[in-house]
């Protein structure tokens, strides 16, 4: 099946976002996402189980979804897009570095309304879309015209 780029990019888009939610809210476990924000041993190592099961989500996702589809996808861009997803996802979700980028563009306000399901998680998310969105962006160049 030949697949434009558009449509290659927006199949696996919707996957990629899917799968995210899927494992932050289902798969991620209880401890990590009380614990990957501490700033220690405990919290570094916490967000890098999360976001190892997080990555592992998304490729399973996206790899089912592009076989599915018959969406042609290298191993390359396949390795680009799940780096961009992970480490952007492990340095979003250390907490600091949200609250600090909210700080520096006036934010800050915003990124404490309503606690930590409030603002911050509004603009956490907001940056993991962001990653996914350039993430997705390279491993849809990989598909054929």
């Amino acid at each position: 099946m030949t697949t434009s780029r558009a449509a290659a990019f927006a199949a696996l888009y919707a996957a990629s976002r899917v799968s995210a939610d899927v494992a932050d809210h289902w798969v991620q476990t209880d401890h990590q996402a009380v614990t990957k924000g501490k700033a220690d041993r405990d919290g570094r190592l916490a967000c890098l189980a999360h976001v190892t099961s997080y990555v592992a989500t998304q490729a399973a996702t996206i790899a089912t979804l592009a076989s599915v589809l018959g969406i042609r996808v290298t191993p390359g861009k396949a390795l680009a897009a799940a780096a961009i997803s992970g480490v952007t996802h492990y340095v979003a979700d250390r907490r600091t570095p949200v609250r600090r980028l909210a700080e520096a563009t006036g934010k800050g306000r915003f990124y404490e309304l309503g606690g930590p399901l409030g603002g911050a998680y509004l603009l956490d998310q907001a940056t993991h879309h962001t990653a996914e969105l350039v993430a997705v962006a390279i491993l849809s160049t990989s598909t054929q015209k």
